[in-house]
Formats: C-alpha cells, structure tokens, sequence
C-alpha cells in the first residue's frame, strides 16, 4: 500500500463518519421520545430564548467536537444502561475516589478513552501500511486491543484513586480521632466533636466527616449516617471506630476512651506496614547489591593481584 492509497483511505474513512453523523441526526432515522412528544403541550417555566442559554458542561477538552458527538456518546450511553453493568458498584467505587461524577459520566469518559486507543491504533496503522509495513490480523488486533485497553486503563485509574485517598485517610485518622476524644473529655458531645474536627481539620477524611454531618443536620439520625458513611468507605479501622461510635452512643458508654484506643490501634497498625514496607525493601535492595556491586568490587579488589601474577609469569 502507498502513501497516496493510506491517505486516500484516512481520507474515506473521515468522510463515512462524517456522513454518518449528519445521516444519524435526521430526524427519520431518530424515535421521538415520549418527553419531546409531549414538551409542546406544557407551559414552560423558563423564558429565556435557548440562543442565549449556556451550553451544558463540556467533559473533555474538545469543545465544539464534543457538542458534534455528544447526541452519538449519550445514545450509546443510555443503550449501554439497558445492560447495567453494574452502576450500583460502580457509584460506590466513585464515592470511594471521592468524584462527585455520576455512573453515566465516567461510563463517557470510558468510551472517549476507548476512542482515543482507537484513533491512535488506526493512526499507527496507517503510518504502517505506507511504509510499507501491513498485516491485516495485527491491524484488527491492534485497533481492537487499543480500544479495549483505553477502557480498561480509565477503570485502572479509578482503583488507583481510590487506594490512594485510602492511604491518605488512614494517614488521617488517628489524629481526627484523637481530636474527637479530646473534644468529648471536654463536654462536648459526638454531634459536636464532629461538628469542631470539620471546622479545624483538612482533607479526605475532614469531608466525610462534613458529609456525616450534613447528613445529620439535614434530618437523619446520626447512627445511620455514620452507618452509610462505614459502607461508603469499607475501611476495617474506619468501620470498627462507626461501630465504636455506635454502640457508645446508644449505650452510653465512654466515647473518648473507645476513640483514643482506635488511635493507637491504626497507630500500631500504620507501624507493622511500615516494618513490612522497609524489610520488603531490604530485600528488593539485595538483588541489585548482590549482582551489581558485589561483582564489582570483587573484580576492583582482585584486578591488581591478577595483574600482579600475569607480570611475573
């Protein structure tokens, strides 16, 4: 395949899509959904003329090529959602990250980044066969496993969110918790302590806190609240210091001492990682010491006696 023949077919195939897309937006090939049925029939309440409405939220970098799309990626969207793959874990992992993004929009960001292995992988393909270079199964294995990998890397990159600001709120809580016992041996109460360790402290798990307490002020009873903020985390230190909260609450029991205990046990615990951490990597040390150094300095120490018994030979 030449140059001219791969630019021909880039070419094409910009075209066909382009092609499609205008054909795809006519309104005899779009079901008319019962919303947009029933729409002229309602008084609207806004009006102010749609020309001068703000445009909806861009998720991607691409602007007015995201606008051209976005009708193509939600119809794909909601006829993915028929499917549920599984939403509900998947909003609990992304309440896990902390994201504030629904199941629907990372499922987006899922396809464009499935779409971006895709155009590379054709990209490279195309290079490819004008230079000569062309396999028909490596050029649909590529393409295919671009794509799939683009999916999958987004997934990957979630899970590494959400074991990071795990990290950072067990990092967190001991000195949250050491807060809250402090605050209750002063009187205060387990609303209240809350109420003072979101005023003064910082971070991932100062949020959650906040949550709890939003939650609470906004009408629910603050077990459950704490209750639903242990299945959002799913940490054990985490859902051991809720049940601790819980049962001090309801049976009156000593909060501030159940809370500094949990300190010093994630304190403890943080400690063994640690141990654990620094000897796996004394022994991962062993490996470049042993093969890499050790041999050089045998070969620096014996060179000299080598060269030594070579002369008077």
């Amino acid at each position: 395949m030449t140059t001219l023949t791969a630019i021909t077919v880039l070419c094409g195939l910009l075209l066909g899509a382009g092609l499609w897309l205008v054909l795809a937006r006519l309104p005899f090939m779009r079901a008319t959904t019962f919303i947009e049925r029933i729409e002229p029939q309602l008084k609207s309440q806004n009006l102010e003329s749609r020309l001068l409405r703000s445009s909806n939220h861009n998720i991607t970098p691409f602007g007015p090529l995201e606008r051209i799309l976005r009708p193509v990626v939600q119809d794909g969207l909601h006829f993915l959602a028929r499917f549920n793959f599984g939403s509900t874990a998947l909003n609990k992992r992304l309440a896990q990250a902390g994201s504030g993004k629904a199941a629907l929009d990372f499922r987006a960001e899922q396809l464009l980044w499935a779409a971006c292995g895709f155009v590379v992988a054709v990209l490279f393909v195309v290079f490819s066969a004008a230079a000569g270079r062309f396999s028909p199964v490596l050029a649909v294995v590529s393409v295919v496993g671009s794509a799939f990998g683009g999916f999958l890397l987004r997934d990957y990159i979630l899970g590494v969110q959400i074991k990071r600001r795990e990290a950072r709120m067990l990092a967190e809580f001991p000195s949250l918790a050491e807060l809250m016992a402090l605050a209750v041996s002063a009187g205060e109460s387990a609303m209240g302590a809350l109420d003072r360790v979101c005023r003064s402290a910082r971070g991932e798990l100062a949020k959650e806190f906040s949550l709890v307490l939003a939650d609470t002020r906004a009408g629910k009873p603050l077990v459950e609240a704490l209750q639903e903020f242990s299945s959002r985390t799913e940490l054990p230190p985490l859902v051991r210091f809720v049940d601790g909260l819980v049962v001090a609450i309801e049976r009156g029991t000593p909060l501030a001492d159940v809370l500094r205990a949990q300190a010093a046990d994630v304190r403890d615990a943080s400690k063994r990682e640690l141990m654990e951490s620094a000897g796996r990597k004394e022994i991962g040390m062993m490996v470049p010491l042993v093969f890499g150094v050790l041999p050089l300095t045998v070969l620096f120490a014996a060179f000299p006696a080598i060269a030594a018994l070579q002369m008077n030979l």
